[in-house]
Parts: C-alpha cells; sequence; structure tokens
C-alpha cells in the first residue's frame, strides 16, 4: 500500500530535510511504497524567501531603504541555499510532482485509496509568512480519506481562538493523531481529541543507521560545535567563551553565509554527510535547535542548550524532559560548569530506546488497523 507524506521537507535548514529522509525510511523500512509530498508553499524557496523573512522583521520592515538593504544582502544566499538543499532533496527524497497550491492537490489526489499523513516538523504551526497553512492539515482531501498525524508539531504551545477553532475542526478528520512534544498532547486533548506522544523521526532511527550516511573520515581535531538557527548574540557569545574555557577550537556549522562573522571556523552549507560527522564527532554541541539536540542524543555527543528566544521552546524543553535532560539548558550564561559536567548516556539511550519501541509499536498497529 502507498502512503503520501505531507511534511515541511522544503525548508533550507538541516532538520527539515533529515526528518523528511527519516520519516520516508520508517514508512519503508514498514514495508510500505513512501513518497512525500512535494508541497512548499509560496514564500518557502529561492528569491521569495528573502521577501518572505523581512516581512517578519519590524526593524527592517518599517523602513523601505533597510527593507531593500535586507533583501539584497540575504538574497544571493538563500537562492545557492535553496539550490543546495533542492539537490540534496532529489538525492534523498522519493518525492512526487512539484504541487503550489491547495487546487493542484485536490485535482492530484481527488479519488486516491492511499494512507495520507501528517508526517514531523512545525507542520501546524505558522509557517515562514507567519500563518498556518491548512494544507497541512490535510484539507485538500475528501473528509472520508484515510488521514493519520505521525510525529507532528505545532512547535508553539498557543494559538488565538480563531486558530484552535480551525484546528480542532481539521483535526477531527484523523483516524488516529500522534505527535512529538508533551505540550502538543495536551492542546489536542483540551480540544476533546486523543493525541500520543511519539519520538521525533530522527531518532526513530539509529546512529548505527545514520552513520551509513557519513562517508568521510573526520580529521583528529577535538572542537565545540556551534549550530544556531535563531539569531541570538548571547549564544554566539556563550559558544566562543565556552571553547575558549575548553581549550577547544570552536566550529560553528550553518546553511546561513552571514553566520561568517559569528565566530568559530565557518563551515557553510555542508551536504547532509559532513553535517552529520560535526555532530557525531564534536566534543560538545552548543544548540538551539531540536534536530540539533536530537542527533546530539542520538549520537551521544555532550551538548549544551542555549533555549531559542522566538516563543518556540516547546519542542526542545519536550525532549529534554522526556531524557532527564532539562539540566542541560543553559539559565546563567556565565555558567561554563557544563565542561566538566558530562551526561551519562546510557540512561539516556536507555528511555529513548524505549520510546522508540513504543513509538515504532504504535505506528505499525494503527496502520494495520488502517489496511
Amino acid at each position: 500500500m502507498r502512503i503520501n507524506v505531507i511534511t515541511r521537507h522544503a525548508p533550507g535548514n538541516y532538520g527539515s530535510l533529515l526528518q523528511a529522509i527519516a520519516t520516508q525510511k520508517i514508512f519503508q523500512q514498514l514495508d510500505y511504497d513512501c513518497r512525500i509530498i512535494d508541497y512548499i508553499p509560496k514564500g518557502e524557496t529561492g528569491a521569495k524567501v528573502a521577501f518572505t523573512q523581512v516581512k517578519g522583521k519590524k526593524n527592517w520592515n518599517k523602513n523601505i531603504i533597510k527593507k531593500i538593504a535586507y533583501i539584497l544582502s540575504r538574497e544571493p544566499e538563500y537562492l545557492v541555499m535553496h539550490h543546495k538543499f533542492f539537490k540534496m532533496r532529489k538525492k534523498y527524497l522519493n518525492m512526487t510532482e512539484r504541487f503550489k497550491n491547495r487546487e493542484d492537490l485536490e485535482k492530484k489526489f481527488c479519488n486516491s485509496k492511499d494512507i495520507f499523513v501528517t508526517g514531523s516538523d512545525q507542520v501546524w504551526g505558522p509557517i515562514s509568512d507567519g500563518n498556518i497553512d491548512m494544507t497541512y492539515f490535510l484539507n485538500f482531501l475528501p473528509d472520508n480519506t484515510t488521514k493519520i498525524a505521525f510525529a507532528s508539531s505545532f512547535g508553539r504551545a498557543y494559538f488565538d481562538d480563531e486558530s484552535l477553532i480551525k484546528i480542532k475542526k481539521s483535526l477531527k478528520l484523523y483516524s488516529s493523531i500522534a505527535v512529538r512534544e508533551d505540550k502538543a498532547v495536551e492542546l489536542i486533548k483540551e480540544m476533546g481529541i486523543e493525541a500520543k506522544q511519539v519520538l521525533d523521526p530522527t531518532l526513530l532511527i539509529t546512529a548505527e543507521e545514520w552513520s551509513k550516511y557519513i562517508n568521510r573520515i573526520p580529521k583528529k581535531q577535538k572542537y565545540v560545535l556551534v549550530y544556531q538557527i535563531h539569531n541570538n548574540p548571547n549564544l554566539s557569545n556563550y559558544a566562543k567563551q565556552y571553547a575558549k574555557k575548553a581549550n577547544l577550537s570552536l566550529v560553528r556549522v550553518s546553511p546561513l553565509f552571514h553566520q561568517i562573522g559569528r565566530g568559530g571556523k565557518f563551515v557553510w552549507l555542508p551536504d547532509i554527510d559532513k553535517f552529520l560527522s560535526l555532530i557525531k564527532n564534536a566534543e560538545c554541541l552548543i544548540t538551539d535547535s531540536f534536530h540539533g539536540t536530537a542527533f546530539a542524543l542520538n549520537f551521544n555527543t555532550q551538548f549544551v542548550e542555549v533555549l531559542p528566544n522566538t516563543g518556540t521552546s516547546s519542542r526542545n524543553q519536550s525532549i529534554l524532559k522526556l531524557t532527564n535532560l532539562e539540566t542541560r539548558i543553559v539559565r546563567n550564561l556565565d555558567d561554563f560548569s557544563y565542561i566538566n559536567k558530562k551526561i551519562d548516556f546510557a540512561k539516556v539511550n536507555k528511555i529513548i530506546e524505549k520510546k522508540r519501541m513504543e513509538s515504532l509499536s504504535y505506528l505499525r498497529k494503527i496502520l494495520n488497523d488502517e489496511e
């Protein structure tokens, strides 16, 4: 049987791509023909990204000169970034043809007997333009279509009443719902709908399986890696001081070229081979990224977390709570005691393995129920 997954696979960041790879791989391992629906919202690819991003930046958007300057400075790097991620998506994902809007999706799938899945990542919260895209609630399908959600995420814990009404109406049409964060479980249950918490797909794939994507032998050097996805100068400063106090070199990895000035040896826009290798072989990862944290957990890499300053920290906190590692959140930016405080990954691995088995067992059950 075929499974069609809609997820945010196309934003130019490693987490979006890697969770899509993992989701597809999980269904394939369960002997399903799985493909990713290649739906990309307007404004989330190529040169349009710079225009979309500047709309949400009040300090830049109010002044026409600043607005133009932002677009001209960022557009080239976004074009390069999205071209690179486009090539990686083509390489690693089994995708449908490209869809630009709901109408095209309706025409394609109106009579489909396939199973449709809303996958992982922040599919049910505001996307790049700040709005909720109801396409990720599979609203282009007839009501009697088999719809399930697996490891879906809102990306935040609070919504206005109008949004909640639309979300509740759409979620009632799913036959089963599994989400990534504990806060998402609570939010859905407040709507009178059952939901189960499962691991993010990247954690359902073992470290050994992810290591197969790494083809290079790393140089024998010790370094602190910083993987930063939000603009937070405090994180950058903390990473520089941490590396200095630990007497280690600092390496920064990012798909965005403008991060070159934030400190550390800069690794710009690597393929996933090198990206995974950098996390796996780091002495410590400093990050504000959920998926950065997920891969540190999987590879047993020491890490500390500087929570994002964007109101989207619930997903980071959820996985740290699950693994009893909330103490790895940096509460005081003058605290570098983590250099000598090591994570006991034996305990962490037991928790993740138990949750991995539960998540996969749940997925098998709901798929068997739908067949």
